[in-house]
């Protein structure tokens, strides 16, 4: 074989070996990470659901205030125009 066949091969090889080595370290610092992630996301929803429910609270007040507010109005025959719905 010729020189430059060699050296090319050669350094083909080497560039194999690295993203090989680059891949195996990706996968041992994602992997935990994931996994981690597959884990806390169940608990962090259950964590947070009591704000969710909370929210859904405070915006059946804050619709209840806002008929009450308008009811004269409504009576009259004026109808608000919705702006955050």
């Amino acid at each position: 074989m010729s020189k430059p066949l060699e050296i090319s091969r050669a350094l083909a090889r080497r560039r194999c070996m690295r993203t090989l080595l680059l891949w195996c370290l990706l996968f041992v610092l994602c992997a935990p990470l994931a996994i981690a992630a597959l884990v806390l996301y169940p608990l962090v929803w259950i964590v947070l659901l009591p704000f969710r429910v909370l929210g859904v609270a405070v915006d059946g007040v804050f619709g209840l205030l806002r008929a009450i507010l308008w009811l004269p109005a409504r009576a009259l025959g004026i109808h608000p125009r919705r702006a955050l719905v």
